[in-house]
């Protein structure tokens, strides 16, 4: 019920944003039409965020036939956290990381990178995709798709805004007031930034003790993350930023990348191996 509040919100919120942006660069009449696009553009993000992070990810769907022994692993986790089957999907990012989309755990997909699969074993990832079937049980998936592609909306916007400001013409009004185009175009990539940053921290933590939970131990998950904060540290990512709070860890950990610590999205990586050790799961 709190995700589901927080995602209302999260989708008003953004569906008045573009009414208020219409009407400050159009008058009525962009108020209007900043209805339509937020009517729009809410919906879509209910319904297609999961697909946006999908293709963000280049992920294909694998089969049973294809990857048995991940299917068996979660079909297990599914079966243990009484959800339904997500799908299953592989993307070819070398950087090891997993990530859990979609708008239900009836709708919902868990998607692995090949590089995870090159560095860990079995039983570690079972521990990863614990914590991934945890966010699917407890609805965190929803508000983080949702997230993503709001953020995605707010960068888009802010870049129409400015080539528009640049080369459009516009009204009077904008032409009198170029420091408020300045702000939009600055300020708006970093809300979304914000915004995603308070909403991932905590959920990392309980899905982190819920994954554990599931597997009655904590140990697989914890050196699974240390192979994580390694191997994200050594290998980047091609990753949309605004898809990085999706990810059990961060795609940009230790990248020297303009802006890399506005997507700072997770806990520190040493203090939730702490947490799995210590047993606080139990």
């Amino acid at each position: 019920m709190k995700n589901n509040l927080k995602t209302a919100i999260l989708l008003a919120g953004i569906g008045g944003l573009l009414i208020v942006v219409g009407g400050a660069f159009g008058g009525r009449g962009g108020a209007s039409i900043g209805l339509i696009i937020g009517l729009v553009f809410v919906g879509g993000s209910y319904w297609f965020s999961d697909k946006l992070a999908i293709r963000s990810a280049r992920a294909v769907e694998v089969s049973p036939q294809q990857m048995p022994r991940y299917h068996a692993i979660v079909a297990d986790l599914a079966q243990r956290a009484d959800i339904p089957m997500p799908r299953l999907y592989v993307s070819p990012d070398p950087q090891p990381n997993a990530f859990a989309t979609g708008r239900s755990p009836a709708h919902a997909a868990v998607c692995v990178n090949q590089g995870i699969l090159d560095v860990l074993t079995w039983e570690e990832l079972q521990g990863v995709l614990a914590h991934e079937i945890s966010h699917v049980r407890n609805r965190d998936i929803l508000i983080s798709s949702v997230a993503a592609a709001v953020a995605m909306g707010i960068t888009f916007l802010a870049r129409m805004v400015m080539w528009g400001a640049m080369f459009g013409g516009g009204s009077r009004d904008r032409n009198d007031n170029p420091l408020g185009t300045l702000a939009l175009v600055i300020l708006a990539p970093m809300a979304a930034g914000l915004l995603q940053m308070a909403l991932s921290r905590s959920r990392e933590y309980e899905a982190d003790r819920r994954g554990a939970k599931l597997l009655g131990t904590g140990e697989p998950l914890a050196r699974a993350l240390e192979k994580l904060d390694r191997g994200t540290r050594l290998i980047p990512s091609g990753v949309d930023p605004v898809q990085a709070g999706a990810y059990i860890a961060n795609p940009f950990n230790g990248q020297k990348v303009q802006f890399a610590k506005l997507f700072t999205t997770h806990p520190p990586m040493e203090d939730r191996i702490a947490r799995l050790r210590r047993g606080d799961w139990q």
